[in-house]
């Protein structure tokens, strides 16, 4: 009986690290990295993907767009 449940706790730690290994090579390739660009008006770093553009540059929101123009006018 001690020898059919240590093989079923054998059987079942290599189907779960096993199973471990397949996950890691099914997952997608992480995603590029991204430009990193300064706010022109706080210089707060973002990615250039979530910046906005402006007259005066590339901003972190709309709000400083707003300022940053109102300012330089």
């Amino acid at each position: 009986m001690k020898y059919l449940l240590l093989l079923l706790l054998l059987a079942w730690l290599l189907h779960k690290f096993g199973s471990r290994k397949q996950d890691v090579t099914r997952r997608a390739p992480p995603a590029p990295p991204q430009e990193i660009v300064a706010c022109a008006h706080c210089g707060v770093h973002l990615p250039q993907s979530e910046a906005l553009p402006g007259r005066g540059g590339l901003f972190c929101s709309a709000a400083h767009r707003a300022a940053f123009e109102a300012r330089h006018d």
